[in-house]
């Protein structure tokens, strides 16, 4: 039977690239996109859908009245929709709590009233800042990494799993998605809604529009590709400290076998990244970064870290690689390479954005 799937924030970098390649590989499903647009660069976005046969409704899951149960014929919701930066949770809090925490409960009514199943994208910023920022670490040349020794559960070599405590500030970001996990939980009881969460850590590649906020590794190809400077923030302005990030195309084939075997799945809540093999430190993407392009820029010290960052986070991704056979399969350099070429293939539409 041929689904028919909403993805809410569709113009948006995961939204978008997960409606292109479900339409792709599944012809005869009906894909709508739904999106306000906001983020600079989504509007390039339209004619790919176009392209591809996808439809776009314009709209902003802010306002209930453009999620009208009637305007919508649909099995399965993806919701990609939130605003995504730590950073505007202290700039811009009213936004983030209307977008991220009212959002999620129009989108749950929307998907009570027309028996939806909903596929929900969370975060790793549901972790607490304090409790990740005491994990203990060993500082090597290039990078943090995790040390063998930890008095808090849910942390290993492989990352941070999902019974990592969850007690203490996260963030307004992490705090409204964590809000959201759990009335998703209570309409699952409730109203027999099925759903699957997936906290995402960093997920990249072609089409994300990075900034310093969000999508951290296309915003340093970026730079170096078109010769900005950067700055390593915080942490003694080493560049040391890790991220793991996910390709796009891995979260692709992941979300794409949970709609494949949605009751099965049903309930859970899975840490999706790539994990401790496909991690990296600013100081080792930098050195990336000048192999793939063949430049080298101004690259700043500032000692004193941002509000609301932490030295290291990599995936525990364990439990969804046991119970689906997923496992990452792009490393960073290629993922990297890939965001170059996506860069040089689009450049005239793309330095105005990314420089």
């Amino acid at each position: 039977m041929a689904e028919r799937i909403l993805i809410l924030g569709g113009a948006g970098f995961i939204g978008s690239s997960l409606a292109i390649s479900l339409k792709q590989q599944h012809p005869s499903w009906k894909i709508s996109c739904f999106d306000n647009l906001r983020r600079r660069g989504s509007e390039l976005n339209l004619t790919r859908f176009k392209k591809s046969g996808i439809e776009f409704i314009h709209g902003d899951i802010r306002s209930p009245s453009d999620l009208e149960p009637g305007m919508f014929n649909i099995d399965t919701i993806i919701d990609c929709s939130a605003e995504p930066s730590v950073l505007a949770g202290f700039s811009s809090p009213q936004y983030v709590l209307q977008t991220n925490l009212l959002g999620t409960i129009n989108v749950l009514e929307l998907a009570r009233q027309i028996d939806a199943r909903l596929l929900f994208l969370s975060t790793s910023r549901v972790y607490p800042i304090e409790t990740l920022k005491s994990i203990n670490l060993i500082e090597s040349p290039t990078r943090l990494t995790i040390a063998p020794e930890q008095t808090i559960s849910g942390v290993s070599n492989l990352g941070i799993a999902e019974d990592f405590p969850l007690q203490s500030y996260r963030s307004l970001y992490g705090t409204t998605k964590l809000a959201s996990e759990m009335l998703i939980e209570e309409y699952r009881q409730a109203y027999g809604i099925q759903a699957i969460v997936n906290r995402c850590g960093v997920i990249t590649g072609p089409w994300q529009m990075g900034k310093v906020d969000q999508g951290v590794f296309v915003l340093w190809l970026a730079a170096h590709y078109f010769e900005k400077s950067l700055s390593y923030i915080g942490y003694g302005g080493t560049g040391k400290q890790v991220r793991d990030l996910l390709h796009i195309e891995d979260l692709l084939r992941l979300i794409n076998y949970q709609l494949e075997h949605f009751s099965e799945l049903d309930g859970d809540v899975l840490n999706v990244g790539g994990g401790a093999d496909n991690s990296l430190s600013l100081l080792e993407t930098t050195k990336i970064c000048e192999s793939i392009t063949g430049k080298s820029i101004p690259i700043k010290s500032e000692v004193t870290a941002r509000q609301g960052d932490i030295p290291i986070y990599i995936t525990d991704s364990s439990k969804i690689i046991s119970k689906t056979g997923w496992k990452p399969s792009i490393n960073p350099e290629q993922t990297l390479r890939d965001i170059y070429k996506w860069i040089i293939d689009y450049e005239e539409f793309l330095q105005p954005i990314l420089s």
